[in-house]
């Protein structure tokens, strides 16, 4: 889509070497069907935005091996859409988002490896995962963090207006889409209005201290109270109101 510049366009693939063959060959299938013989002739296919894009998108593909594509022209800024393989993890291509027709390649031999490559990164803005096995996509997303994720797609988490859109840490804060965004850019304040009535329920918090009120705040803070707790807990509140409002009528 728009020869690659989108910020949730893929960057790389990973796949195990024995079938990375047969991914390349399904690719170039796929843009022979969209875009025929001759891909700078399709009505289309569209071009890099400026000539400053085009050369940064060209400095990365420099130095890597190119098992489909890199062909481009200058004048018209066109790169053809380009496969790289055998990328390495420290390579050019792998140090920034692309923005570009470019798609490298990096082999791991399983999905442990594939997860610990993603989380040894900065969070992506979005993730996708491809697999007829729904265990292998659940433990993908359960073991990783991105902004998005869609499986055996990509790109389509964004159409799906219920749900939020946006990063996680190096790929952004905070979400947009329907109530999302207004939830975004709205401050949920918290408020706390009490009862001056209940005025002397604070002399717990208030100098002069003492043993039995440490002891007390102790109680109400740090005590897990069980299910068949609550009774106690509960005779124990009613008593200490008790024994305020007796002391406030013999004060009177």
């Amino acid at each position: 889509a728009n020869c690659g510049q989108t910020c949730i366009a893929p960057d790389y693939i990973m796949c195990d070497k024995s079938i990375e063959n047969e991914v390349v060959e399904q690719i170039k299938a796929a843009l022979k069907e969209f875009y025929g013989e001759d891909i700078k002739k399709s009505s289309d296919y569209e071009r890099i935005v400026n000539k400053h894009h085009f050369k940064r998108v060209l400095g990365l593909m420099e130095g890597q091996k190119i098992a489909y594509g890199g062909q481009h022209d200058e004048s018209d800024r066109f790169i053809e859409p380009t496969i790289l393989t055998d990328v390495k993890p420290d390579a050019k291509v792998m140090q920034e988002e692309i923005f570009g027709p470019v798609l490298p390649i990096l082999n791991v031999g399983s999905l442990d490896e594939a997860i610990n490559f993603i989380n040894d990164r900065e969070k992506p803005l979005a993730l996708y995962v491809f697999s007829k096995d729904k265990k292998v996509i659940k433990e993908m997303i359960s073991k990783t963090s991105s902004g998005g994720v869609t499986a055996n797609d990509v790109i389509m988490h964004f159409t799906v207006r219920a749900l939020p859109f946006g990063g996680v840490g190096h790929s952004g804060m905070g979400a947009y889409h329907g109530k999302h965004t207004f939830s975004t850019f709205s401050h949920h304040r918290s408020c706390l209005v009490k009862s001056l009535g209940m005025e002397r329920m604070n002399q717990l918090r208030y100098p002069p201290s003492s043993q039995k009120k440490v002891e007390w705040a102790k109680f109400f803070l740090t005590r897990k109270i069980k299910k068949g707790q609550v009774g106690l807990f509960l005779f124990a509140i009613f008593g200490i109101i008790a024994a305020i409002v007796i002391k406030m009528v013999l004060e009177n």
